[in-house]
Formats: structure tokens, C-alpha cells, sequence
């Protein structure tokens, strides 16, 4: 098993949620079978491709595109399914104890000339020797840390626990910070994957919520350029189909993704997936002190190594 034995540390998070620490991140105990079965069987394929990412960091939507570009004649499929059952979590739904039987999920017993699609939010410091050593291909999204937290604390407040508990703001700050967050610390996950991408750019594609809501069009051919199915220059009408259907405002507006039920996998309703998806919405709930305590943070752990984001 590759770099996961546990620390005995663990650390309350909300409420009466705690987390447990394996080599300097934090697991909420409920994924960390899954984790360690990723990291002792997951043999990826040459052909497969990886989405990477802290949570709440536009996972939803690049799960939406890259299926679309890998599967262009599927698209009816964003109709009826949410992205999370197109696109499995290594984890959770392919190899943790609430792995799915569909044949949407399947997809690791498929034949060795397709492509499979998986997605994680297992750091590079943990995942890192099994990506490199097999030639998959990796694609990595970062989004600014204000609208991560954000994301992240209307999200969980979304869970069935923090109904009866809210996640307050205040708290969830701080925790934010000292990085005892699910998959936390936040710096050192983008700055993994980031490192990587600048190392080994043929197999990393590093990038960011920001520059993917900017120019969408131009990014989704930059990414099937990297994934080996790259459009023709005539098929801009096909690129600007795909863009569409995978925009939150139309995802959002599928009944399955409407839906009150809860994922199999993870006590959440499917419609908690989709909520604002702008760029500075933290602007309308964090106070100006939150703001330059976490921009400050982000200048001394980004900035100073080079990596000018997040401010």
C-alpha cells in the first residue's frame, strides 16, 4: 500500500464530526476503507483519465464535460443521470464499501481499448507514484480558495447533519485555514497537483474554475486536445452543444438533478450539487476580516512559492 499508513491523529470538525489524518490530510472516517483500496489495487490503465480535485471546486461541471468530450454521441445521458453516477469517485462508488453496481459505474471492468473515466479528491501526495507510474492522464481543477470555503459550507449545511447543526461561518474559517477540512489542508492538495502539471504537462492538465467559466469554449478544446480527441475546426457547433449542455443552468434544471433523494453513497440530496456557480459569490456572505485573514493565508502559501491565485 502506497504512503497510507494512519496516524493516530484525528480532529473534531463540526459539530461531532471528526476527521483522521493519513500523511498529512484530512479523511472523514467514512471514506478512508475506500482510500486505502485506491491506493492498494487501483492499477490504472494508459488509456484512462483521472479528474482530480479538492471538493467544491467545480467537480460537478468539468465530470459533465469531460464525459461529453469522451462520449460525444452520449450527451442524452447528462439528461437522466447526475454527472456523480457518469463519472465515479475512486473512493467511494468504485472502490469503497458503497461501490455502485450500475452499468454507468461499471466502467472498471471495462475492455482494455476504452476509456475510462474516474474521478477522486485523493491528494497527489498520496495518489501521486500510482498516476505517474501508469501514464494515465490527470485532469486537475483549482478554483479560488474564498469561493471553495463558500461552496464547501453551503454544501455541508446542505447535509441531513447540518440540518439539526449548522456548519457556522465563523468556524468554518477557521478549520478552512488550519486546513482540517475533508481532504485538507486546501494549499497543499492544489499545489500537489499544480507541481505536477508543471513536471509532467503531457499527462497533467492543471486548471482553473476561473479561466473555465471565462472561456469555456476555448478550454473544453484545449481539454480534448490533452485527452487524445481533439475537435475538428469544424465542429464548433459540436463544442458550443457541449458547452450548453453541461452549464449549470441547464444541469441544474434535469429531474434527477432537481431531486430531494440522497446519493446512494453520501447523505446529500442530488439537488445540493448545483447552487450558484459564480465567480465571488463569497463576497455576499464572508465578512471583510474573513476575506483578508484567508487572502493573506493565500499570499503566504501560494504567492511566495510562485503560484499567483486566490486573491
Amino acid at each position: 500500500m502506497e504512503n497510507s499508513n494512519i496516524n493516530s491523529e484525528e480532529e473534531k470538525w463540526w459539530g461531532d464530526k471528526h476527521l483522521e489524518l493519513i500523511n498529512g490530510f484530512w479523511f472523514m472516517p467514512f471514506f478512508i476503507p475506500g482510500v486505502h483500496r485506491v491506493l492498494a489495487e487501483f492499477n490504472p490503465r494508459p488509456s484512462d483519465v483521472i479528474l482530480s480535485s479538492f471538493p467544491k471546486t467545480g467537480t460537478t461541471w468539468l465530470k459533465s464535460l469531460l464525459y461529453s468530450i469522451i462520449n460525444r454521441s452520449s450527451l442524452d445521458s447528462l439528461v437522466n443521470n447526475n454527472p456523480h453516477n457518469l463519472v465515479p469517485y475512486l473512493e467511494v462508488q468504485v472502490y469503497g464499501d458503497h461501490h455502485q453496481e450500475s452499468s454507468e459505474s461499471s466502467t472498471h471492468l471495462s475492455s482494455e481499448d476504452t476509456t475510462r473515466l474516474f474521478s477522486t479528491h485523493i491528494p497527489y501526495q498520496l495518489l501521486g507514484k500510482t498516476l505517474e507510474s501508469s501514464g494515465c492522464r490527470v485532469v486537475y481543477v483549482a478554483r479560488n480558495p474564498k469561493d471553495t470555503l463558500n461552496s464547501l459550507w453551503h454544501f455541508v449545511n446542505k447535509w441531513k447533519m447540518g440540518e439539526e447543526a449548522p456548519w457556522e461561518l465563523e468556524d468554518a474559517v477557521e478549520k478552512f485555514l488550519r486546513g482540517t477540512v475533508p481532504y485538507g489542508p486546501y494549499y497543499e492538495h492544489v499545489f500537489g497537483y499544480r507541481m505536477a502539471s508543471l513536471k509532467n504537462p503531457s499527462k497533467f492538465f492543471f486548471i482553473t474554475y476561473e479561466e473555465l467559466k471565462d472561456d469555456t469554449k476555448s478550454h473544453l478544446k484545449r481539454l480534448a486536445e490533452f485527452l487524445g480527441c481533439p475537435f475538428a475546426e469544424e465542429d464548433d457547433k459540436e463544442v458550443e452543444e457541449i458547452v450548453k449542455c453541461c452549464s449549470i443552468e441547464v444541469l441544474k434544471n434535469h429531474e434527477v438533478n432537481k431531486s430531494e433523494d440522497c446519493l446512494d453513497w453520501f447523505p446529500t440530496p442530488y439537488n445540493s450539487f448545483f447552487r450558484q456557480a459564480k465567480v465571488g459569490d463569497h463576497t455576499n456572505y464572508f465578512s471583510d476580516e474573513a476575506i483578508k485573514r484567508i487572502d493573506a493565508f493565500t499570499e503566504e502559501k501560494f504567492h511566495k512559492s510562485g503560484f499567483v491565485y486566490g486573491i
